[in-house]
């Protein structure tokens, strides 16, 4: 391995197969493991597995992937072999997969990118042939159910353009506000006596007027910390779609602060408002304050956009910083401030999930829905639980 000097340059592209698989590593990273390995020595393959680990690692999560891409990466064809009979066809797909072959299926995507087929024109045309799909599925339904954290690249972009045609239906609802209604069950005063003055005041015809109906101000508050990059950056593409689809959605992310990614997001051109968000998020993938910056949101932001019975998404794991510390006040706040609030949790497509953590022991008791959010099909979910949103009423 260091008889032809080439050392530095593998690691260079090792950290590429791990860059392309999802975990964020760059050029820092990589003169950090080469310095390391000319301290630690390579005599010994466990010295050198667990000096790019200490290098490369950030996150717990994140081993598995290491893991089996150091082994095929670094000659084990054994291990090669296991990782690509993972890949057969399964009857029930990938929903019932736990993490390790998913993880796989990501080195092994970063490692073999499939090359593009050229067209080709058939010399005859197809013959048609008949299926029983009476046992089978399509693969939209599939990837609706494939976790965010799992997919490869082609997935994840399939996926993003699902997402850019998933609509909110949140429900219009009764404001304070009159509009003219000839069926209206109330009698507008001022319009029929200005109705009046055109006939001589002969023929006082009623006006009448009713309440407007109109859809409720959306709020989102979107967790970008470490433990929640894979699914932070579907969903914005997810609120890139809403935003362009209705009016009043406000959107903030928060990791150690709070940013306001409104008016980025009302940008059309999709890739033009992710560059934007990028640029105006300081603190991705970093550490997590919930807490404190709730409390920035309701000092600065809640007066300005809970108006007018709002619905607030929070979308966060819990995984709180700051060990919950005043989380239950700022969240009780919240819940107060606005007419529904709805967390959508990643941590809940585990069927043994617990609210063991202190903060979502703290945030827990003040939502009105607590729902998971980890794939195309739990954002479905997430537009009947909105449809039930008109059984919630601020108090007069």
């Amino acid at each position: 391995m260091t008889a032809d000097g080439r050392l530095a340059e593998n690691v260079m592209h090792f950290a590429r197969v791990l860059r392309a698989a999802g975990l964020p590593i760059g050029p820092d990273r990589v003169l950090d493991a080469v310095r390391a390995l000319e301290v630690a020595g390579v005599e010994r393959r466990e010295d050198f597995y667990w000096t790019l680990a200490s290098v490369f690692l950030g996150r717990r999560e994140q081993f598995e992937i290491y893991d089996q891409a150091f082994h095929i990466f670094w000659r084990d064809p054994q291990l090669l072999e296991r990782v690509m009979a993972m890949f057969l066809p399964q009857v029930y797909g990938r929903q019932g997969r736990n993490e390790e072959p998913s993880a796989s299926h990501r080195v092994t995507d970063a490692l073999y990118p499939k090359p593009k087929k050229p067209k080709e024109t058939p010399a005859e045309p197809p013959q048609e042939t008949e299926l029983d799909a009476a046992l089978s599925f399509s693969s939209r339904e599939v990837l609706q159910h494939a976790d965010f954290e799992t997919m490869t690249s082609e997935e994840i972009a399939q996926a993003k353009k699902m997402l850019a045609n998933l609509r909110l239906p949140i429900p219009e609802i009764r404001t304070r506000r009159f509009e003219p209604d000839p069926r209206g069950a109330r009698v507008d005063l001022r319009a029929s006596l200005r109705a009046s003055l055109r006939n001589g005041a002969k023929i006082i015809p009623l006006k009448r007027r009713s309440p407007q109906q109109r859809h409720p101000p959306l709020v989102v508050l979107c967790d970008v910390s470490g433990s929640m990059n894979r699914y932070s950056r579907m969903f914005l593409h997810f609120l890139h779609a809403i935003t362009n689809d209705r009016d009043r959605v406000t959107s903030f992310v928060f990791g150690t602060r709070l940013t306001n990614i409104s008016r980025y997001l009302r940008h059309r051109d999709v890739d033009v408002a992710m560059s934007g968000v990028s640029d105006a998020i300081a603190d991705w993938s970093g550490g997590t304050r919930i807490g404190n910056c709730l409390r920035e949101f309701n000092l600065r932001w809640s007066r300005r956009v809970l108006g007018q019975n709002a619905v607030v998404l929070v979308i966060s794991d819990g995984l709180d910083g700051d060990v919950g510390e005043g989380l239950a006040r700022e969240m009780e706040r919240l819940h107060k401030s606005c007419r529904k609030l709805i967390w959508l949790n990643p941590l809940l497509r585990y069927q043994g999930f617990e609210a063991r953590p202190a903060g979502v022991r703290a945030m827990l008791p003040h939502v009105d829905e607590f729902l998971p959010v980890h794939n195309v099909a739990s954002l479905v979910e997430l537009a009947r639980a909105l449809e039930g949103s008109h059984e919630y009423r601020r108090a007069a």
